[in-house]
């Protein structure tokens, strides 16, 4: 059988198992359906029930053992991506449950609960039709919540739970929504407070009651029922440890989040090296944009200096998100000088809602589906304005909006040409790798206006090579809180706030801060390959396009479609 005939008949197999799987996929995680533009399971929220998650289980391992027997080798050559980002989706998918990470679904950072009250950003909701599924899915969430009972209650018989240090207070946003009261003033009846205009008035009003009943009768009581038992039940008996490595299974459950998080063969005591030379090398550049801002004291001087200094920190809520909307709008001018394509999606600046701000990191990106009628939105925690300094706005804003998260996401919900597959699935060492290269990039395109500014950009580059040291030492190298905490404080700008959630965020997900700077410094290696290959025939635009056009990809695979990108300029006539 000739060569291409092979490909043809293991393109088919390979397309078939991806087609069945996805389908079935869609169908066990309905808000995922939504946003792949399936509506058919609107109504619905997953279950986490244990015969749900041992289908799961059974279904990816019968299916990353067909994907075995289909090697990418034997797939066309634009088909090899393909392969290797489903592989490595199926391989993460099976760690969470072979590991035990499934049964911890709540962490220093967020929780299976967090998400609930946006609900309503993630579906259209014009129609009575939208409203009365979107009524099943907040229905849904008494179901869930039980769900997820019996799994934590299994946790912690299993010892699967997270340290008791990072889940002081992770109960407030439960009881912040009890404390509304009212059905109607819950965020949950966002969506009933207008009629939409395609909508009767007799017919709104209908839904608007029913609205009241469900979240009245079910979402409150749901809520209550499980904020008793975090308070009485789970949160009293969480771990006093605070490593990975100490959880059962602990060695195997950490080296299997560092693959995962940085999609790379590497151990955690190579990330910890590589996090050591990055903070050197670092170092060097605070010291010479420290000199730059005028001061000639410490290093060590001068980040107290920056951290207790009120000058450097905004006074009001509307202060810090009209200057994060001013930074947003200035990088906006200059995005056509790098980028060839922009998405047509936009966003939005708002502040992180009020029941999860004091814990939350400083920004996040928070997407929307394609087929939505809702912008993306750019987070801004304005909670504790003492520790949100203005010099590190212009870098946050540049990693969660653009050319960040905004362009890398909205560009690859619109890329049709790509499976759902690969369109709406994240790949954290992908994207926040790219999202620190769009930091770095600020410089180049202008957007830090002061020395000061520039040491916050590299102040915030020190602080994830910081993670790779700190976030390694404590689930491996058997750091303590206190010694994550003094790394941080002695090598970076990070408020004395941002110092504590950040180690109790790396504490409470394990591996995740990996991703940042590893991801990162692939992204510029391979520029740089990219321009010493091309010389004069490297085209920035075009490298950022091509980036972009992979979607989330697996690092290795980025190398190789970076490579062959390179190659095929290299080749072609002048």
């Amino acid at each position: 059988m000739d060569k291409h005939n092979t490909h043809n008949e293991s393109e088919a197999a390979f397309d078939r198992l991806v087609e069945d799987e996805w389908a079935w996929r869609l169908s066990e995680f309905p808000r995922l359906a939504t946003q792949a533009g399936e509506h058919q399971h609107d109504h619905r929220l997953e279950r986490m029930d244990a015969d749900s998650l041992a289908a799961r289980l059974s279904r990816w391992r019968s299916t990353r053992e067909a994907l075995r027997r289909i090697s990418a080798e034997q797939l066309p050559p634009g088909r090899r991506a393909d392969h290797a980002v489903y592989a490595n989706q199926i391989d993460t998918l099976l760690v969470e449950l072979e590991h035990g990470g499934a049964w911890m679904p709540l962490d220093g950072d967020s929780a299976f609960y967090s998400y609930l009250p946006e609900l309503w950003r993630e579906q259209a909701l014009h129609t009575a039709e939208q409203l009365h599924s979107h009524l099943g899915r907040l229905a849904a969430i008494e179901t869930y919540f039980d769900d997820h009972i019996e799994l934590l209650t299994e946790a912690l018989q299993r010892g699967l739970v997270p340290p008791a240090v990072v889940m002081q207070g992770r109960d407030a946003p439960l009881q912040q929504m009890l404390a509304w009261g009212d059905a109607r003033a819950t965020p949950y009846f966002k969506p009933f407070l207008q009629r939409p205009t395609g909508i009767a008035p007799a017919d709104f009003e209908k839904l608007t009651q029913e609205a009241e009943r469900v979240i009245a009768q079910k979402v409150l009581p749901a809520y209550a029922k499980l904020a008793d038992f975090m308070r009485h039940q789970y949160l009293p008996r969480t771990r006093t440890t605070t490593a990975a490595r100490a959880l059962p299974g602990g060695e195997g459950f950490y080296a299997e989040r560092v693959r995962a998080f940085t999609t790379l063969p590497l151990t955690a005591e190579q990330v910890h090296e590589q996090g050591r030379a990055e903070v050197a090398r670092i170092l060097d550049d605070m010291h010479r944009l420290m000199r730059a801002c005028g001061a000639h004291g410490t290093l060590a001087d001068f980040l107290a200096q920056l951290r207790n200094d009120p000058q450097h920190y905004p006074t009001s809520a509307e202060a810090l998100l009209g200057r994060a909307s001013w930074i947003a709008k200035r990088v906006d001018t200059v995005l056509p000088r790098f980028f060839g394509k922009l998405p047509r999606q936009p966003f939005g600046v708002a502040p992180v809602p009020d029941d999860l701000a004091p814990f939350y990191t400083s920004g996040r990106y928070v997407p929307a589906a394609a087929d939505s009628d809702q912008a993306a939105l750019y987070w801004v925690n304005t909670c504790k304005l003492e520790s949100r300094a203005w010099y590190a706005l212009p870098a946050l804003t540049l990693h969660e909006a653009v050319p960040g998260h905004h362009l890398q996401f909205a560009l690859a919900a619109e890329n049709t040409s790509q499976p759902a597959y690969r369109r709406l699935e994240g790949l954290s060492a992908h994207s926040e790798g790219w999202a620190l290269y769009a930091e770095f990039l600020g410089s180049e395109m202008g957007i830090y206006q002061t020395p000061l500014e520039e040491f916050g950009r590299a102040s915030y580059e020190m602080w994830r090579a910081c993670r790779l040291v700190v976030d390694t030492g404590l689930h491996w190298l058997g750091w303590t809180r206190e010694q994550a905490q003094a790394y941080l404080r002695e090598h970076t700008a990070l408020s004395e706030h941002e110092v504590t959630t950040e180690v109790d965020r790396y504490i409470g997900w394990p591996g995740q801060a990996l991703s940042y700077k590893v991801g990162e410094m692939q992204f510029r290696s391979l520029r740089r390959e990219a321009e010493g290959r091309l010389g004069t025939r490297f085209s920035l635009r075009d490298f950022h396009d091509h980036v972009l056009a992979q979607g989330c990809v697996p690092l290795p695979a980025l190398r190789s479609a970076v490579q062959a990108w390179a190659e095929s300029r290299a080749s072609a006539p002048v």
